[in-house]
């Protein structure tokens, strides 16, 4: 927790379609069914950058690249398992997915998902989350 809110980390998992055009991954959420990105607590020994690579990895098997410096920030409502919520502030990489594995540990507690940045930005429910997505489009290798 830092200054009253939780700290998370996230990635913006994305690759390029057979036409060139960018794809990003969403996820559902595994209590409400919503749609997000990869995301999780901070992972002690690990930088932020390789946490995110950790969580696309465990909830939707893709394996790749964060970049080191993160593309933005999101905040939102996490709900905690006693059903309480905190406020949660997420800092985003980019990781470009270099391999998609069939086989990984949320495989079945999830659905997943490929889609241009503005169809998934019409999914998600956070503004902050919609913008870093629609940023996509334009730079998806910074």
């Amino acid at each position: 927790m830092k200054g009253g809110a939780a700290q998370q980390i996230g990635a913006i998992c994305y690759r390029t379609n057979e036409t060139g055009a960018v794809e990003v991954l969403l996820i559902t959420t595994r209590d409400s069914g919503r749609w997000t990105i990869p995301k999780g607590w901070p992972i002690e020994n690990l930088k932020p950058h390789q946490a995110a690579e950790r969580e696309a990895w465990e909830e939707a098997g893709v394996a790749g690249k964060a970049k080191k410096r993160a593309l933005g920030y999101f905040t939102y409502l996490k709900t905690l398992s006693d059903g309480q919520t905190t406020p949660s502030v997420v800092e985003v990489f980019s990781l470009k997915g270099d391999e998609l594995h069939l086989e990984f540990p949320e495989r079945g507690e999830r659905e997943v998902a490929w889609l241009s940045p503005v169809e998934a930005a019409r999914r998600v429910q956070e503004p902050e989350l919609k913008g870093l997505l629609m940023r996509m489009l334009k730079e998806p290798l910074r």
